[in-house]
C-alpha cells in the first residue's frame, strides 16, 4: 500500500527548539571555514538554525533547501536574508563552499549512497557537515514501533518513513575512500524536558509524525493515549519536575580534497 507522504508543522517542531538546535551549534563550530563565498543548507526546515549560518558567515550567500512546503513558508515569513527553496535532497544540483545537512539525512535509507555526490557538490577545499539522531534503539523509538506492530494499527503503519543512520565510523570510512579528510564523532546530550508529556511533544513533532499521520482518525486518539502512557513510564518525571531524554547524536565534518573536486 502506497503511504500518502507526511508533512512537517513548524510549531509543533519548534517545541524544544533550543535543545534541537544544542546539535547544529556544535555541528557548525566545528566547521573551519573562514570566508565561504556560499553557503547551503540542506533540510533547512523553519530557517531557525539556517540564519546562525548567516550570522557565522556574514559574506556568504547562505540559500536553505526543504522538501516541506509548511517548512519553507516558515522560513521565508520569519528568516530575512536568506533564500529558501522547496526541494528534495536528493535531487538537489548545485554546489557550495560550505554545505551542511542537519538532522535529515536519517529520512533518507540510502543516504550513504548520496554522499558521493554530496561530496561531489562542495568546492574544491570546502567542507560537507551534517548530523544525524543515532538514538534509534531507544524507547521513544522502540515504543513508537513495538505499538504500530499490533494487529490494531499494523496495517495502517506498514511502510510508513523511519528515521536510522549509522555509527560514526561507517561515515568516517565512506568520506574518506571519497578523498576527504574526516573528522566524525558522536555525543549523547541529557535533555531536560518540561511540560505534559515532554517525550511524545518531542517525537510528535519529528520521528514518530509519520506514524501518527498514517493512522485514521478513529484509530489515532487510542494509539497517541498509549504511547503516551508507555513513554511516561520508560522517562518518568524527576523530583524536580523534569524529564530526562537521553538523545545520541553522529556528527561528521569532511573536507573535500583541493587539488580536484568529487566527480558528480
Amino acid at each position: 500500500m502506497t503511504k500518502t507522504p507526511h508533512s512537517w508543522d513548524p510549531e509543533r517542531y519548534l517545541t524544544y527548539a533550543d535543545e534541537r538546535g544544542r546539535p547544529f551549534v556544535d555541528l557548525v563550530g566545528r566547521i573551519p571555514s573562514t570566508a565561504p563565498a556560499t553557503v547551503v543548507d540542506l533540510g533547512c526546515g523553519p530557517g531557525n538554525l539556517t540564519a546562525l549560518l548567516a550570522e557565522r558567515w556574514p559574506g556568504a550567500r547562505v540559500t536553505g533547501v526543504d522538501s516541506s512546503p509548511e517548512m519553507v513558508a516558515r522560513a521565508r515569513a520569519t528568516v530575512p536574508g536568506i533564500d529558501v527553496e522547496v526541494g528534495d535532497l536528493r535531487d538537489w544540483r548545485g554546489s557550495a563552499d560550505v554545505l551542511v545537512s542537519n538532522a535529515t539525512l536519517q529520512w533518507l535509507p540510502d543516504h550513504l549512497d548520496l554522499l558521493p555526490a554530496l561530496v561531489g557538490a562542495v568546492t574544491p577545499g570546502g567542507w560537507l557537515a551534517f548530523q544525524v539522531p543515532g538514538n534509534f534503539g531507544e524507547p521513544s523509538h522502540a515504543l513508537r514501533h513495538d505499538l504500530a506492530a499490533e494487529p490494531a494499527y499494523a496495517a495502517h503503519t506498514a511502510g510508513v518513513a523511519v528515521p536510522g543512520s549509522h555509527d560514526p565510523v561507517v561515515y568516517l570510512d565512506a568520506l574518506t575512500a571519497l578523498g576527504c579528510r574526516v573528522d566524525a564523532w558522536e555525543t549523547t546530550y541529557l535533555h531536560l524536558l518540561t511540560g505534559d508529556d515532554p517525550v511524545f511533544t518531542w517525537v510528535s513533532g519529528t520521528g514518530a509524525r509519520p506514524t501518527l499521520q498514517a493512522l485514521p482518525d478513529d484509530l489515532r486518539p487510542a494509539f497517541e493515549a498509549e504511547f503516551r502512557a508507555r513513554l511516561a513510564a520508560a522517562y518518568p518525571v524527576r523530583d524536580d519536575g523534569t524529564v530526562v531524554l537521553p538523545f545520541r547524536r553522529i556528527f561528521v565534518v569532511a573536507q573535500v580534497p583541493a587539488r580536484a573536486q568529487a566527480a558528480r
